[in-house]
């Protein structure tokens, strides 16, 4: 029971952490449209069938990040000055 309540109340990131995930998911995202813009050019079915396999995951992998960003808090960058 208490890991379930653990799970549900979050964590926090860095700010520099969230901006690598978010120019990772931007990443994924442009390839999955890239590579699916390329499977008119293919001519075997069963490489049409692994490429379009390629881009799913690259859009499971960046939904599974969004996910993720999601439930994640941004933890507030230390002061500069020392308090």
């Amino acid at each position: 029971m208490i890991t379930n309540r653990i799970a549900n109340e979050g964590f926090e990131i860095s700010p520099r952490f969230r901006t690598t995930i978010e120019e990772r998911i931007a990443r994924l995202e442009k390839d999955a449209e890239f590579d699916e813009a390329q499977v008119s050019a293919l001519v075997d079915g069963d490489h049409i069938r692994r490429h379009m396999r390629l881009v799913a995951m690259q859009r499971a992998e960046a939904l599974r990040m969004r996910l993720f960003l999601d439930r994640a808090q941004t933890r507030l960058p230390r002061p500069l000055i020392a308090l």
